[in-house]
């Protein structure tokens, strides 16, 4: 990118390798973040500097995609014309101004609180005692320097104010070891619900001591449900609630997703609501009879454009609900996303309230 966008730009040398240098710390962001904390998935910076370094390393990848379509749209000029003349500078300029005015847009997209989102969800089965049951999903909250306490208090306050029956929080909680983020986390200590509030790890969870962590959350009041289930009832009717682990866990040590295991002993006529934090296995889930799973990971591609990337690895569910067979899967984009890359253009993050309704 300095050999095509910044060096045939109409500016003195000195500003040229000005540029240039700042462009190269820019996109260093991760290597910054693994000297900070020993992780490229926590930069321990203060959060203004972790702002500025997501908006710089937005920027610089929107302009090398910006670059690559200039340049591919002179080739093709070129040909046509016959000749060999560059895109006129002005154009450069205004990629970097497009790609700047974006990645601001899009950091301040990712880092904002989500507003409600509104999501009805008929299932197969439900018990008419539960038409109407309310629950909000979070997923993906990434607690770390970027999404501090005070963001985090400012979601438990909406969450509660959604008036939810139950809340679950489908993984991926962290960016940070238990002393790094005990403070950030705290807040969530205060989400509250009828039912309680039932979760699952995220595969971040095992990069930061799985073990310590899955401890911790559970003494902030959470019912994790790793390969397990809870039963709820009301005035007789039954819905089961599972969860199961995260497919990166073997690769610590860790017991994998077991969905055999994790509904050991529930009731054969209740509904499941499952919670995945990877929508990768949903057609197994689906097979295995499974009538709401609810999942996170994807963050929803993050862009417009991106999110057909994401795709493939993760069977072809990125965001929003889907059908398979009788179960409906339900991808929420994330209620924050990765600190190393927070940019959402298109694809915004959510705080969702999921309505269950009986069939008929």
């Amino acid at each position: 990118m300095i050999a095509r966008w910044v060096w045939p730009l109409t500016l003195s040398t000195e500003l040229k390798v000005a540029v240039t240098l700042l462009l190269l710390v820019g996109s260093q962001f991760h290597l910054w973040s693994r000297l900070s904390s020993g992780s490229v998935f926590a930069p321990e910076f203060p959060r203004p500097l972790v702002l500025l370094f997501n908006w710089a390393f937005g920027a610089i990848v929107l302009l090398a995609m910006f670059q690559l379509l200039l340049d591919l749209g002179w080739l093709a000029s070129a040909w046509a014309r016959r000749t060999a003349a560059g895109p006129d500078a002005r154009i450069r300029y205004a990629i970097g101004a497009l790609a700047a005015i974006l990645a601001g847009f899009g950091v301040w997209n990712a880092v904002r609180v989500p507003p409600l989102k509104d999501v009805e969800i008929t299932v197969r089965g439900l018990p008419r005692e539960f038409d109407g049951y309310r629950l909000v999903q979070l997923t993906d909250l990434h607690i770390s320097k970027l999404f501090p306490a005070a963001w985090t208090r400012s979601v438990v306050e909406r969450t509660n104010a959604a008036g939810a029956d139950l809340i679950v929080v489908t993984g991926d909680f962290i960016d940070g070891s238990v002393a790094m983020r005990r403070a950030d986390i705290e807040p969530l200590r205060g989400l509250r619900a009828a039912d309680g509030v039932y979760a699952i790890p995220g595969n971040h969870e095992y990069f930061f001591s799985y073990r310590d962590w899955m401890q911790h959350l559970s003494s902030l009041g959470m019912r994790m449900l790793p390969n397990a289930h809870a039963v709820l009832v009301r005035n007789g009717g039954r819905l089961v609630v599972a969860g199961v682990t995260d497919l990166s866990a073997p690769s610590v040590g860790e017991a994998g997703p077991d969905l055999v295991a994790a509904l050991k002993g529930a009731p054969a006529d209740a509904p499941i609501l499952l919670l995945d934090h990877q929508p990768r296995q949903a057609r197994k889930a689906a097979a295995a009879g499974v009538a709401v799973q609810l999942s996170g990971h994807t963050h929803g591609g993050m862009i417009v454009g991106l999110d057909r990337l994401v795709a493939p690895a993760n069977s072809g569910f990125v965001s929003g609900r889907y059908q398979i067979g009788r179960m409906t899967l339900y991808v929420n984009n994330g209620t924050a996303l990765w600190p190393g890359f927070a940019l959402r253009l298109g694809r915004p993050s959510e705080l969702t309230r999921i309505t269950l309704r009986s069939e008929g």
